[in-house]
């Protein structure tokens, strides 16, 4: 597609409104799925810290209430962050030339072969041994496809670089000639052709959100965080407090606790 046919776009020059679109529409899938799945069940699954809630209530003056709301968004929060990273290779396998990975070893690639890249959303997210494992397994992508260039997507770095990914991991040396580490911006404007085409996505994101939510049918029936409604059912018959019925209903085998 020629780039006088791209700068027609109404949101980004590098995708077509429609594809970005559609990535905005899977990524609000993925925050309607994250509301939803927080019920009572799987807000306890991991042991909900009452004792640190009671000092985040009384130093922060916060009524229990909210301060459960905000500990259930804190759980959203995390399943999010795996779907933000979905939405950048959702994003980039839609500029020509290039395809997601789907499971594939890797997240995009290019579709004659000559670049592989693993994405990650934040640049702090892996410890030495699963770079270690990113490394080699760039490494092994590298050899066995010889005009291909290999990469370490920050999308959220500390600086605006690309540069040869070497270095000391877990006490062994490691590097190619052919596997880098770079922002997020720069592979924006690698693969896109475009400097600025991650400050284009950041611009049109407001626009392209506010369209697409116009576009769908609210659902009325969609009931999110139900977590909060489950815990104030049951207080109206033990009479507990919020807090207090949550560290019941995680604690009651502790010594003590079931005199709550």
């Amino acid at each position: 597609m020629k780039r006088q046919d791209l700068m027609k776009n109404k949101y980004v020059n590098f995708i077509s409104d429609e594809h970005l679109l559609e990535c905005v529409g899977n990524l609000n899938k993925s925050y309607l799925r994250a509301k939803n799945n927080i019920t009572k069940r799987n807000f306890y699954s991991n042991k909900v810290d009452t004792i640190k809630l009671t000092f985040d209530a009384k130093f922060n003056d916060i009524d229990e209430e909210s301060l459960i709301q905000s500990e259930i968004l804190r759980q959203i929060d995390k399943s999010i962050n795996n779907s933000i990273g979905t939405f950048h290779e959702q994003i980039l396998g839609g500029i020509k030339g290039f395809e997601v990975g789907h499971l594939s070893g890797f997240d995009i690639k290019a579709t004659d072969e000559t670049l592989f890249a693993d994405i990650k959303n934040k640049h702090n997210t892996m410890n030495s041994s699963s770079a270690e494992s990113l490394f080699q397994k760039l490494s092994r992508y590298a050899d066995d496809y010889k005009k291909s260039k290999c990469y370490w997507v920050q999308i959220l770095a500390k600086n605006s670089f690309i540069e040869l990914w070497k270095g000391e991991i877990n006490g062994k040396e490691y590097s190619h000639s052919r596997v880098y580490k770079i922002s997020g911006d720069q592979f924006y404007s690698l693969l896109s052709g475009e400097d600025d085409a991650l400050l284009q996505l950041y611009k049109a994101l407001p626009k392209a959100i506010k369209d697409y939510l116009h576009s769908i049918e609210h659902n009325n029936s969609i009931t999110e965080n139900s977590a909060i409604d489950e815990i104030k059912s049951e207080t109206e018959t033990s009479k507990r407090s919020i807090l207090d019925q949550i560290t019941f209903e995680n604690y009651s085998y502790y010594l003590g606790f079931d005199k709550l």
